[in-house]
């Protein structure tokens, strides 16, 4: 067996580029013949990164790995929504509950996954940044297909949904809501898009670390990195933000019990009525 220090046994890089032979399996492992390796086109996946050597640094290979995995992931959240439309269609309310599940967990993985980068110094980035020319995450396919088209689809597949039954958004909250599984349905909706808004205001502290915020620092774009902000806090679903906004106006005050009260005895009304 060669020893550590043998002049004449390959380094651990080199040992690492090439095929392994995998004692269990008695076959070689990285030539791209096997089964794993054929379905999954590794030999192919693993090689539409930019080699070591032509790396403007180490850090590239993370930032290029992390873009193109959210890409994937994106294109998975997508799919995922057009089979959510579906079900919506078909009021098929208890398969819609576990596809927008699976979406929230989507999601929040594009948020993990972001926060890999997050550490990045301004230097490490700027270094990449020489070779992005304008990219921007706004050139996206994926986040553009998702806020542009497949975001107003499933928005319009949910209250079409509520409209079957005769029901707007303001009435599924209603107190007792009519619609409890729809209302639940809602509530699973709100959690992936605030997990939406959480993942872009992560990206923004991504910039904000990486080049700063101002009105004076373009991002790659050309648009000032101090627009990021109010990009991060669009919704994904508006509606279901702004009934919010309409059962808060129609809130009255008063009822409950004044703090300190007595209560064992009933609350008064809303406005003394």
């Amino acid at each position: 067996m060669d020893s550590p220090d043998d002049p004449d046994k390959p380094d651990l890089r080199t040992r690492m580029s090439r095929p392994i032979y995998n004692r269990i399996l008695k076959q070689w492992v990285g030539r791209g013949e096997l089964e794993y390796e054929v379905y999954l086109k590794t030999e192919t996946l693993l090689n539409l990164q930019y080699p070591r050597e032509q790396l403007v640094s180490h850090d590239e290979l993370l930032f290029q790995i992390t873009h193109q995995s959210q890409e994937l992931w994106l294109k998975l959240l997508c799919e995922e929504g057009l089979v959510l439309c579906d079900e919506l269609g078909k009021d098929d309310l208890w398969r819609a509950s576990s596809r927008v599940e699976r979406m929230l967990r989507i999601q929040q993985t594009l948020g993990y996954e972001i926060r890999v980068i997050a550490h990045l110094t301004p230097q490490e980035f700027q270094v990449i940044r020489r070779s992005l020319g304008t990219g921007s995450g706004q050139e996206s396919p994926g986040f553009n297909r998702l806020t542009s088209v497949l975001a107003d689809g499933i928005e319009a597949a949910l209250l079409a949904c509520c409209a079957r039954r005769n029901l707007t958004l303001a009435q599924v909250y209603g107190e007792p809501s009519p619609a409890p599984d729809l209302m639940r349905l809602c509530e699973q909706m709100v959690d992936l898009d605030q997990s939406f808004q959480e993942w872009l205001l992560d990206h923004f502290l991504l910039v904000r670390r990486s080049i700063g915020v101002d009105r004076s620092v373009q991002a790659l774009d050309g648009f000032p990195t101090h627009a990021l902000l109010t990009r991060a806090l669009q919704p994904l679903f508006r509606s279901l933000w702004e009934v919010r906004i309409e059962m808060t106006k129609r809130w009255m005050p008063g009822g409950g019990y004044p703090v300190g009260a007595d209560r064992t005895k009933p609350p008064p009304a809303p406005n003394g009525g």
